[in-house]
């Protein structure tokens, strides 16, 4: 979307988002007193690694680090980039691109420069894998009925995947059993509901992808 035609308290005015990790899920209450289901995710310090600009990269993008890792498992070319921008070999490196802040190398964001309660956000991961399942677990098929005309043991198989004499084949991309888990995933519009800036901890809404310790995406 082009934020140019955007009314100004529309507009973004900081980065559009930082590198976390998931700690894990629980509750907090509201002011109704309600429990909330939340996921708590340790959002920065997230240090600016490079800047892109339209003249020597084409387009214009922040880098920014998160998570310090030992210098034993930096290769040369990763050091030099890392000096570069004064900071220790980060694990983790994510560009963002919707931005209107000038940034420079060296400059530590935190998750209170960014985001703010009542804020909506994206959080994008990596799903747990759950290895190869079948049709029931994997697309929620309900099998093939009850125990009947002397079937045995076929409650959660697909049931038939041909079509007779034509065409003869099984089309690509039908539901089968297979490899589940483990894909890139979003999870949008989820509410900010408590920034601790002395922890580093984001509280959002609801759940998001990937396990405990694994690392994900925060967009605003």
């Amino acid at each position: 979307m082009n934020t140019y035609f955007l009314p100004a308290y529309f507009k973004q005015t900081q980065m559009s988002g930082l590198i976390g990790k998931k700690i894990g899920m629980t509750s907090v209450y509201n002011a109704d007193g309600q429990a909330l289901a939340c996921t708590v995710i340790e959002t920065g310090p997230c240090v600016v690694t490079q800047v892109r600009s339209v003249e020597k990269d084409g387009y214009t993008a922040v880098q920014l680090g998160y998570g310090d890792k030992k210098e034993k498992h930096s290769n040369k070319p990763e050091m030099g980039h890392f000096k570069k921008a004064g900071t220790t070999p980060k694990r983790k490196l994510v560009e963002f691109k919707e931005f209107e802040q000038e940034l420079a190398l060296g400059t530590t964001l935190t998750v209170a420069d960014v985001f703010a309660e009542t804020d909506f956000v994206d959080v994008v991961g990596t799903a747990k894998g759950r290895g190869f399942q079948g049709v029931v677990k994997r697309h929620g098929f309900g099998g093939v009925g009850g125990q009947t005309h002397g079937q045995h043991n076929r409650g959660r198989h697909p049931g038939s995947i041909g079509a007779c004499s034509f065409p003869s084949r099984v089309f690509k991309g039908l539901r089968m059993a297979g490899r589940m888990g483990g894909n890139r995933v979003k999870v949008q519009n989820l509410r900010v509901l408590r920034v601790l800036p002395e922890q580093n901890l984001l509280v959002v809404s609801g759940s998001i992808p990937g396990a405990k310790n694994s690392y994900v995406i925060i967009e605003k």
